[in-house]
């Protein structure tokens, strides 16, 4: 149970390692950093962004650094690039159900869906 997450580079074909995400919880428009931490070389945070007793019935942003991501990794990206950081807005309905939520990348799409 609790919250995860996972990136996977569709350019590349593999985990985001290295990118750098930040979770928030969201009221209305207002937003409250909870942590920031860098995806593993799984392209996964290390832990839990929550367990199963912290995490709460609300609203939640993942923020994901994609185009400092991609430079990173030697994409050469148009100024202004086209994704510069990806966030995403979702709600926790139910605690006693896990809550993942993937994102796939390039540096010009994305897609999510709420996994298991």
């Amino acid at each position: 149970m609790g919250l995860s997450t996972h990136v996977l580079d569709t350019m590349h074909g593999g985990p985001a390692a290295g990118m750098e995400v930040a979770l928030y919880t969201t009221h209305g428009d207002a937003a409250t950093l909870v942590k920031r931490f860098t995806l593993n070389s799984d392209g996964r945070s290390d832990g839990p962004l929550y367990d199963n007793n912290s995490l709460k019935v609300g609203t939640y942003r993942l923020v994901f650094d994609v185009a400092s991501y991609f430079k990173a990794r030697g994409v050469k990206l148009p100024e202004p690039n086209f994704l510069n950081k990806v966030s995403l807005d979702f709600g926790v309905a139910h605690t006693d159900q896990h809550y993942h939520v993937p994102l796939l990348v390039s540096p010009w799409s994305y897609s999510t869906y709420r996994g298991s």
